[in-house]
């Protein structure tokens, strides 16, 4: 052992860094006030740092580094695999070595994910910045509030570009050029969202992003937000907004979903708007029904039927991915990383998105 550290020396030192670098992070990641400090001092800059450089492109740097990243880790397994078998007696030290430095390069890839993005799940959140809290839900209260944004999906339904089916058809082109005005509506009630949004970006690997049930996907690397263009249009606008909630630092994806929905309808933009109401109603319409499914088909089936077909829309483009192997596994894996960084609910945590709609718009249906 002796040997082997000398010899890969520069390695065993790049690995200690690595450790030391993890083991701080979840050592201190409880200390709010250092996470804030790291975070607005240095994450947050260094992350709009790289995405003003990465949006002087079109196409998304985060797409061409992930796909290079796999090309790098095929082709560093083939080169390994035939260095040993060349290695003759010495295969154990020439595959220590080898295996060592891969994994170095991966504990540096995850150090640099929790500095640029892993403090932020530990800073203060848009509750903490806004008074707005998630609170128990009351059944009526769950039905009015569903039953309040059903009324505005259906009041917004006949403002936007359909197809001859009468389905939602704005064009994405259009969607994704107005991405730059979707917080515009918010900024004035909540100054801190205040931010010059450089746009989405759509994905060249939208349809592998559908499979692995991925609407969009901000990167804190490159500092862009990148959306799924393959999935129903419908959605895009309020997935655009949630990625943009993104930008703005917050981490929590039931907060995200919450602005996403918040920005969307307060935005000037009927596609937002719609879209916005849309995705807020299926939320609290999932919730409604599995507390009580009468009261939520009473209000299902007083939409118009531009809803409805819009719903059934979105609904059978994402059944011909539902549990298939590749979406288990990146539901699997998203769900542990969502956990490692302190969200004990993993992937369950979109339901909060429902008490927070509840907190915040009850008073608009007449509740304290």
């Amino acid at each position: 052992m002796r040997t082997y550290f000398h010899k890969y020396r520069n390695l065993h030192i790049w690995l200690l860094a690595d450790c030391i670098l993890l083991l701080a992070f979840f050592s201190l990641r409880g200390q709010r006030w250092l996470m804030n400090a790291v975070a607005e001092g240095f994450a947050t800059p260094l992350r709009r740092g790289l995405g003003r450089l990465c949006y002087l492109v079109p196409f998304s740097v985060m797409e061409v580094v992930e796909a290079l990243a796999v090309l790098l880790g095929i082709g560093y397994l083939v080169w390994s695999v035939i260095a040993v078998a060349r290695a003759g007696g010495r295969r154990r030290e020439r595959a220590y070595g080898l295996g060592l430095g891969a994994l170095c390069a991966v504990l540096s890839v995850w150090a640099g994910f929790c500095l640029l993005w892993g403090v932020n799940y530990w800073t203060d959140g848009f509750q903490d910045r806004s008074g707005i809290y998630a609170q128990p839900v009351a059944l009526e209260d769950l039905r009015a509030v569903t039953e309040y944004f059903a009324d505005r999906v259906s009041e917004t339904a006949g403002d936007v570009k359909r197809d001859e089916h009468g389905l939602f058809a704005v064009p994405r082109e259009e969607i994704l050029e107005n991405s730059v005005h979707a917080y515009d509506g918010l900024t004035e009630d909540f100054p801190f969202l205040a931010f010059d949004d450089p746009g989405v970006k759509p994905m060249a690997f939208s349809r592998l992003m559908s499979a692995m049930d991925f609407t969009g996907f901000y990167s804190s690397f490159t500092g862009e937000s990148n959306v799924n263009v393959d999935s129903p249009a419908c959605m895009l606008p309020s997935t655009i907004a949630h990625e943009l909630a993104h930008q703005r630092g917050f981490a929590s994806e039931q907060e995200c979903n919450f602005l996403a929905v918040l920005a969307s309808t307060t935005c000037s933009d009927p596609a937002y708007i719609y879209s916005g109401w849309l995705i807020g109603y299926v939320y609290l319409g999932n919730a409604l029904y599995s507390q009580d499914p009468e009261g939520y088909w009473a209000i299902r089936e007083a939409l118009p039927e531009e809803v409805r077909l819009d719903l059934a829309y979105n609904n059978a483009y994402w059944a011909q991915f539902q549990d298939t192997p590749v979406q288990k596994a990146s539901n699997k894996v998203y769900d542990g990383l969502l956990k490692s960084y302190g969200d004990e609910r993993g992937i369950q945590s979109y339901g909060m998105v429902v008490d927070l709609l509840v907190a915040y718009y009850r008073p608009l249906c007449g509740g304290e």
